[in-house]
């Protein structure tokens, strides 16, 4: 299950880098709930990366550190290309089930206007 675990969150962070908005149908379950943004569902995380690459279209997520157990991922990674921002750090929880992300917890220093 570890692999699994690692696997979903690299796929998940590659197609964010991508720009592969439609990826997220394949990576996240039809009942995914993300925590900080209160929101559910592939559909949800689409319209996420498409708002922040048209903010940031430069934006690079670097995973720096990844902790697995069980089920669960830990994810700290930084930021390249957000202008006028010292490199924004996140700190991201994942829970995968069935090889796909269903949960998201996370914490974020970037600022948003």
């Amino acid at each position: 299950m570890t692999e699994d675990v690692r696997a979903a969150a690299r796929r998940m962070y590659a197609a964010f880098n991508a720009h592969d908005h439609a990826a997220a149908a394949d990576i996240f379950t039809a009942d995914f709930h993300s925590h900080p943004l209160g929101t559910t569902g592939p559909e949800s995380v689409t319209r996420s990366w498409q708002r922040f690459h048209e903010a940031f279209p430069d934006a690079e997520v670097v995973v720096e550190d990844m902790v697995v157990e069980g089920d669960t991922a830990a994810v700290r990674t930084s930021v390249r290309g957000v202008p006028g921002q010292p490199r924004p750090t996140m700190l991201e929880i994942f829970r995968v089930r069935d090889g796909r992300i269903a949960e998201l917890w996370g914490l974020s220093s970037l600022r948003r206007s």
